[in-house]
């Protein structure tokens, strides 16, 4: 995760630069709304990194954290992309959608009542895996924004990834 915070902070550096020379309100707000995404985004993965595991409201602490992060997600998946964007707008409902999914499976492996090693890991890795397909999308869209190529960049496109 760390990697992808790296990668939100830059992008959210880079989204003010173009805001400040923008004139479109819409773009400028649009922008503005991208870059408190990944602030904000940023600041949940800092939390969730600094949780003392050995503390007994962990658990609770980051299943909270990733609520929070869920809600992130599904706010940027309703922002109204400007016209110039609106190819990007089904990229980020995907993006809210496997957050979604992460966050209730993270949930369903942390709080699961009877407790079974195989199924804790299969939810984990399931839920990883929709994490990862969920930060994939919007390292793809803020790339685009940036007027990058995101396969150039090392971020498959494709519907599995």
């Amino acid at each position: 995760m760390k990697n992808r915070l790296r990668f939100l902070a830059a992008a959210a550096s880079v989204i003010g630069m173009l805001t400040a020379c923008g004139k479109d309100p819409e773009l400028e707000q649009f922008m503005t709304d991208v870059d408190s995404f990944c602030t904000n985004v940023s600041n949940i993965d800092t939390q969730i990194n600094s949780l003392d595991t050995e503390s007994e409201t962990a658990v609770e602490e980051m299943l909270a954290l990733l609520e929070g992060l869920n809600t992130e997600f599904q706010q940027f998946a309703e922002l109204d992309f400007p016209e110039e964007f609106d190819y990007l707008e089904e990229l980020a409902d995907e993006a809210g959608s496997y957050m979604e999914e992460a966050v209730s499976s993270f949930t369903d492996a942390y709080t699961n009542d009877s407790y079974d090693q195989e199924a804790f890991i299969a939810a984990f890795e399931y839920a990883r895996e929709n994490e990862a397909r969920a930060f994939r999308r919007i390292q793809i869209i803020i790339t685009l924004l940036h007027g990058d190529d995101p396969e150039a960049m090392g971020l498959a496109t494709t519907a599995s990834q």
